[in-house]
């Protein structure tokens, strides 16, 4: 007779927008446990087994009052029962202000909360003139009570774990985890090589057109580079509200660009494998926000191409310095428009980062390897809970409220 597997309840407040595949990627990997979504209520983007997510709004009129009620008042009785119903082991919510708003949930199903701290999260704090989401102001006012609240806080980074310490969360519960992917999925075409690789190329970048990703630092050091290498064309995949500007800025400023849009899992892997150079260089804003880790640094040098970016925030642990890419001072376009030069020019060089980043990511940053890590804190994490038995501190239902 099969033993079933412990459940660790994954929950998101929203499941899940399309740039978070690390978070189904992450689940899909357990082997000990075994992974059941949860949320508020799905949205566009990434697809879900249908037999292991619920949420609390489906839809329907009802399922909007009874989302309004849990965010004001913690309670969902349906959804709990639902939980209750799989005897999870511990509940892990992805980023802070979800962390908040499922320790509740936690309370009621009498389970350990862990909570991983990803990168907005933890360094989005000046924020008094800044547009940022409500449910990360109340978490802002209310960080205490995750504190005191969580079994354990994960940070995906030593930037983001050095922020959380910084900010006042205890040390003893502050866990530095790298998520991993999966380097079977992102591996380099083995029919592909320096010698092969088109004279033309292009520069790769994926992400959100967003300010905190610095595409517009990119469109100028593109144009510095296209002055002496007109057919090296700037490829970018991803959407967001700057997009429009940032088409005009390309248009009136490179010889040789395409925006694609937001683009399928399969599909980015496909531009990262024939890509010549990976350039992302994020920038710190004013609210604070500034890049945790980056994941899709990892991907790109998975499939062996090396990164052009700025240092900024944790993007140094993902890209080893001269190794496995170069980091250039941020929103440096020029010294970023220098190191794509150099990388385009120099097909030993590209070669030869490409296979330090893949060497590195293999042994820093599997999935299967990194997965197996979080179910040893999964386990730690749980244990200590049955042997205590309780929440270290009771959290009343007006310490979670907005405060007056």
């Amino acid at each position: 007779m099969t033993v079933p597997l412990p459940t660790a309840i994954i929950y998101c407040d929203h499941l899940l927008y399309p740039s978070e595949t690390f978070i189904r990627a992450q689940a899909a990997s357990l082997k000990r446990y075994s992974p059941f979504f949860a949320g508020l209520r799905r949205v566009k983007g990434l697809e879900l087994p249908e037999d292991t997510t619920c949420v609390i709004n489906t839809g329907t009129s009802a399922g909007k009052f009874r989302e309004l009620a849990f965010k004001t008042t913690g309670i969902a009785p349906g959804f709990a029962r639902k939980l209750r119903a799989r005897n999870p082991s511990l509940l892990h919510a992805h980023f802070g202000a979800d962390g908040l708003r499922a320790l509740p949930l936690a309370r009621n199903l009498g389970i350990p909360l862990v909570v991983t701290f990803h990168g907005s999260d933890a360094t989005a704090t000046e924020v008094k003139n800044a547009k940022v989401p409500f449910g990360h102001r109340r978490y802002l006012a209310r960080r205490p009570v995750l504190w005191t609240g969580a079994s354990r806080i994960i940070a995906v980074s030593e930037f983001v774990r050095s922020k959380l310490l910084a900010q006042g969360f205890p040390e003893e519960k502050v866990t530095l985890h790298y998520i991993g992917i999966d380097t079977r999925l992102f591996s380099p075409d083995p029919r592909q090589s320096e010698a092969s690789e088109p004279p033309e190329g292009f520069v790769l970048f994926v992400g959100r057109l967003t300010e905190r990703k610095g595409v517009d630092f990119l469109i100028r050091a593109m144009a510095e580079v296209q002055k002496d290498s007109p057919d090296l064309e700037l490829v970018i995949l991803g959407d967001g509200h700057l997009r429009v500007e940032l088409e005009a800025l390309a248009q009136s400023t490179l010889r040789k660009f395409r925006f694609l849009g937001a683009q399928s899992p399969e599909a980015v892997r496909d531009w990262m494998s024939r890509a010549r150079i990976f350039a992302a260089p994020s920038i710190r804003k004013e609210s604070g926000e500034e890049e945790g880790f980056g994941m899709v640094y990892i991907e790109a040098q998975a499939m062996q191409k090396p990164v052009a970016s700025f240092r900024s925030g944790g993007i140094g642990e993902a890209v080893e310095d001269g190794v496995t890419g170069f980091l250039a001072p941020e929103r440096d376009w020029r010294a970023l428009a220098a190191h794509i030069a150099l990388l385009a020019r120099d097909n030993d060089l590209r070669y030869k980062m490409g296979l330090a980043g893949r060497e590195r990511v293999l042994r820093l940053f599997d999935i299967e390897k990194q997965t197996a890590q979080l179910e040893e804190i999964y386990f730690e994490v749980a244990n200590e809970f049955q042997l205590y038995g309780k929440h270290p501190t009771p959290v009343s239902r007006r310490a979670l409220e907005w405060p007056k």
